[in-house]
């Protein structure tokens, strides 16, 4: 891993643009076009507006970012192995922040919780990735399995780990639907923009795939 680790940076800086976009584009969509966001505000969809946003630029954003990092970023491995997971760690946090923020908003206008296919993929995908990364932990950094025991684990981990991403990513282009069926967004501006941030997530999910899977080589 050490040997290939070193080919991996090139082709990690074109999704930091993809990365930037998004951002910008989750944050004028949320600024512009949706009154902006609040943990606690008279229009309630400010509330709601803190979900898309930290789900998008919190848990997919850096559970990606996690996921470059193990490949692309040089250094001793133990080094590697700690940002790695401070990136999953902080994707959880915003995970959980951003669970919660649609709970309130549930809440406070006395809407049911967990009633769509896009909550339950949530859901399910935040149980995962939680359960992945005590794994994860446990068995890389503290107490750390054996040798033999992590090699055959660690195939099983970036398997999981991929597809536990996907899940994150499937659960996105839902909820993005969702605006369009519950909030009956029609042919415009904002329409182009969700469609934009939709296609730009799918292609973030499919570049941190293949990074996360490929095998490179140094030349």
């Amino acid at each position: 891993m050490e040997k290939n680790r070193s080919s991996y940076p090139m082709l990690a800086l074109p999704v930091q643009l993809l990365v930037i976009s998004i951002a910008a584009l989750v944050l004028y969509w949320l600024t512009s076009f949706r009154e902006g966001f609040a943990l606690s505000s008279s229009t309630k969809m400010k509330i709601f507006n803190l979900h898309p946003l930290l789900m998008l630029l919190g848990f997919i954003i850096f559970s990606g970012e996690a996921m470059i990092a193990y490949k692309a970023i040089p250094g001793p491995r133990k080094a590697v192995k700690i940002i790695h997971l401070a990136l999953h760690l902080i994707a959880l946090a915003t995970g959980i922040f951003g669970v919660y923020a649609v709970f309130k908003f549930h809440d406070e206008l006395k809407i049911p919780h967990m009633y769509t296919l896009h909550s339950w993929i949530g859901m399910s995908t935040m149980c995962l990735f939680g359960i992945q990364l005590i794994m994860g932990f446990v068995t890389f950094l503290f107490p750390g399995a054996e040798l033999a025991t992590r090699a055959k684990f660690a195939p099983w981990h970036v398997f999981s780990g991929v597809v536990i991403f996907f899940l994150g990513i499937v659960t996105t282009e839902t909820g993005l639907m969702e605006k369009f069926i519950f909030q009956k967004l029609k042919r415009g501006q904002e329409a182009l923009m969700v469609n934009f941030i939709g296609l730009l997530v799918l292609l973030f999910g499919i570049s941190v795939t293949i990074i996360a899977v490929l095998p490179l080589r140094r030349k």
